[in-house]
């Protein structure tokens, strides 16, 4: 589960440490400091902090086609009573990488990654729709990943 929301003031620094990881989180803290103007290790313990506090996180993005996960679908879910169990019910579920609780026709929408139709089909009908306070389900099933960025910046 995510860490809960709170306000974390980043300096200008901070913000152009986070900016330079999100270009290529692989780049080394040396070339970072160069870019930034703090030393290795000042960019080491800012790094450091930032994941500490869950600002940010480096990960390894991996494209789920060569990983033999040919399925993705995005599941919108109507839900009685508090969504924040369920979607704490949904998060749980290995095949689920996203939740996020909304506004709207939806109350949660949860991304799922699958091997195949069946995992999907087999996924929704005995894990998903079964959760407690799960009214409904709507799942929109990807075709095709079109854009996905994460270099957004820090504004």
């Amino acid at each position: 589960m995510a860490p809960k929301s709170r306000q974390i003031h980043l300096d200008d620094t901070s913000k152009a440490i986070i900016e330079q990881l999100q270009v290529d989180g692989r780049r080394s803290y040396a070339e970072i400091g160069k870019a930034v103007g703090l030393s290795e290790a000042a960019v080491r313990q800012r790094v450091q902090k930032l994941t500490d506090s869950g600002v940010m996180q480096i990960v390894a993005v991996t494209d789920p086609l060569q990983l033999g996960f040919y399925r993705q679908a995005m599941i919108g879910l109507k839900v009685s009573g508090d969504t924040r169990i369920v979607a704490d019910a949904l998060a749980a579920i290995p095949a689920v990488d996203y939740v996020v609780l909304t506004a709207g026709t939806f109350d949660i929408m949860a991304e799922v990654v699958c091997e195949s139709d069946d995992d999907l089909i087999s996924l929704l009908n005995s894990q998903i729709r079964h959760l407690e306070g799960v009214i409904s389900t709507e799942t929109f099933v990807y075709l095709k990943l079109h854009k996905q960025l994460y270099n957004w910046g820090t504004r």
